[in-house]
């Protein structure tokens, strides 16, 4: 009987968790919020979860939590937009669930399911970017993930772009992710509704900023409404420009492009490539980098997860 694993990401707003084989075939899910500001309520929904999906073939569960992540320890010294600080989820979780565990960040596992699954499938050296509440990264570098000495690889978010810029959750101003993510998005559309009530955003939010979101702006940009479409032109630049420099550092062959925000399509894709073409270092001089979204969705890291859970478990 072909072994199988349960695979938990959580991110910012959403826990997420599926069942699946070592070929990642979805078999089961089960989502929850994410608890805010509250690590140990957040580690009772992941075992809650687990337990649901559980059946007798599962082997291994493997999670991938947004923020700095020992490896392979599975401790969470920090997140900035989740609550963990000096959390042991590995090993709390393996007593909880009497599992064998693994922990890593969550766009490292969702890097590792679109490399053996989905849009980076027969590329040695690829870059995964999430963009969603924050900024994530997740390096593959000779057909295995980079983590780097501590397991903190990758946190390509927390580079700081805009000096006095927006404060980000890791303390710092004028991160990456502050100017580039669904949170900017969000705050740009804010703005707009509370001060051009005629707009389309502006009637699609009822006049309310707080009911913006990420969803709504793509809605209102594929239904030509101009502030909506500028808002993501300006994020996918910014966006773009993020990604020059990281193909500068790593030289990847590929990069895939994740996250919630990855739904407004080349609505966000298009201005950040040619903002990438326009930034990169020697663009006419080196082979093509496409940039591309991502092919698993919102359940790369689950199901990342997972495979990496039965990678450990040796299944």
């Amino acid at each position: 009987m072909e072994a199988r694993a349960i695979g938990i990401d959580v991110g910012g707003t959403k826990i997420a968790g599926v069942r699946a084989t070592a070929g990642g075939v979805v078999e089961a899910r089960a989502t929850a919020p994410t608890p805010a500001e509250d690590q140990e309520r957040t580690f009772a929904e992941i075992v809650r979860i687990a337990r649901e999906l559980r059946t007798p073939e599962v082997r291994a569960a493997g999670v991938g939590a947004a923020g700095l992540v020992t490896w392979p320890g599975g401790v969470i010294p920090f997140a900035p937009n989740n609550p963990w600080r000096g959390f042991p989820l590995r090993e709390r979780l393996e007593a909880a669930t009497g599992l064998p565990c693994v922990v890593d960040n969550d766009a490292a596992v969702a890097a590792l399911a679109e490399h053996r699954f989905g849009a980076g499938r027969g590329t040695a050296d690829m870059l995964l970017v999430t963009v969603g509440t924050g900024i994530g990264g997740g390096i593959i570098a000779g057909g295995r993930p980079f983590r780097g000495a501590h397991g903190f690889a990758a946190e390509v978010g927390h580079v700081i772009v805009e000096p006095g810029g927006p404060r980000c959750g890791c303390g710092n101003l004028g991160c990456w992710e502050q100017v580039a993510s669904g949170t900017a998005i969000e705050r740009a559309a804010r703005r707009v509704v509370a001060g051009w009530p005629r707009s389309l955003l502006a009637r699609l939010a009822e006049g309310d900023p707080e009911r913006v979101d990420g969803a709504l702006v793509t809605r209102a940009a594929r239904e030509g409404d101009e502030a909506a479409v500028g808002i993501l032109a300006e994020v996918g630049r910014r966006l773009g420009e993020g990604i020059a420099g990281l193909v500068n550092i790593l030289d990847p062959e590929l990069v895939v492009v994740g996250g919630g925000a990855v739904e407004a399509g080349d609505l966000l894709l298009e201005p950040a490539r040619r903002a990438f073409a326009a930034a990169v270092e020697a663009r006419e001089h080196r082979p093509e980098v496409p940039i591309v979204p991502a092919a698993l969705g919102p359940e790369a890291g689950a199901v990342g997860a997972a495979a990496l859970a039965l990678d450990g478990a040796g299944a």
